[in-house]
């Protein structure tokens, strides 16, 4: 992933765990460089992206702080950070994948239906398990069209999906619709995610969306029982 990428991630985490509170100024610019080694452009770059997403605001000649949000907006973009993915979600750490299946289907009428497809369409039928500092937490099928995201290649299913979704294809990702279940591990989750007999896995399926509205994304991700969490924002009329 990009450095400005990983390092507007990781200010974003700590803006929205509350290291960095409303109206605390962040760190220089050039403090920021040497804290993740990197060039004031590649820092500049990450700190716009925040601008852009209104959590922070540059006030010249005092420096960089964080929006006094209202707290349903707060909660809005801590559910919102929850569809940039994987690698975007832990920054600092290193994410890699194990690709079991990566191939091109005729999607199944399950899947035309998730996605809002037409008859005789494809899709990327995509099978991994994701490693977060060498350890396995979660194994994700994905079902992505093929003419919505074309040229995916296996490098991008060990890496980053998303990444070459927004930064190669242009594309921007908007939101999820999600829904977590639990129950037991089957026999290879016990195997992949190195778990025992009987654990529980948290399920979480996602129809995810593009910001014209489209569904680009119909998946099943199986976590791990003890590094799983969700936020959700609930309303009242």
């Amino acid at each position: 992933m990009k450095k400005y990428i990983l390092i507007s991630s990781d200010i974003r985490k700590k803006i929205l765990e509350g290291v960095y509170q409303a109206n605390q100024q962040i760190p220089f610019e050039k403090d920021l460089c040497v804290e993740y080694d990197a060039s004031k452009m590649t820092v500049k770059k990450a700190l716009d992206m925040l601008v852009s997403e209104g959590l922070i605001i540059k006030r010249r000649g005092s420096g960089t702080f964080v929006k006094d949000l209202a707290t349903d907006e707060i909660e809005r973009i801590a559910v919102a950070n929850q569809f940039r993915g994987t690698t975007a979600l832990n920054p600092g750490k290193e994410v890699k994948s194990k690709v079991l299946e990566f191939k091109v289907i005729e999607a199944d009428n399950l899947v035309k239906n998730k996605l809002n497809m037409q008859e005789d369409t494809f899709v990327y039928d995509i099978y991994r398990v994701r490693h977060i500092d060498g350890k396995p937490l979660v194994m994700e099928k994905m079902y992505m069209p093929i003419d919505l995201i074309p040229g995916l290649k296996k490098a991008n299913i060990e890496g980053s999906i998303y990444e070459y979704i927004e930064e190669d294809l242009g594309l921007k990702i908007q939101s999820g619709h999600r829904r977590v279940s639990v129950r037991k591990a089957t026999e290879i989750e016990q195997q992949y995610l190195e778990l025992d007999s009987g654990d529980p896995v948290a399920v979480a399926e996602q129809i995810a969306y593009f910001d014209t509205g489209i569904a680009f994304e119909y998946s099943i991700s199986v976590h791990r029982y003890d590094s799983f969490s969700v936020e959700f924002v609930l309303t009242r009329e």
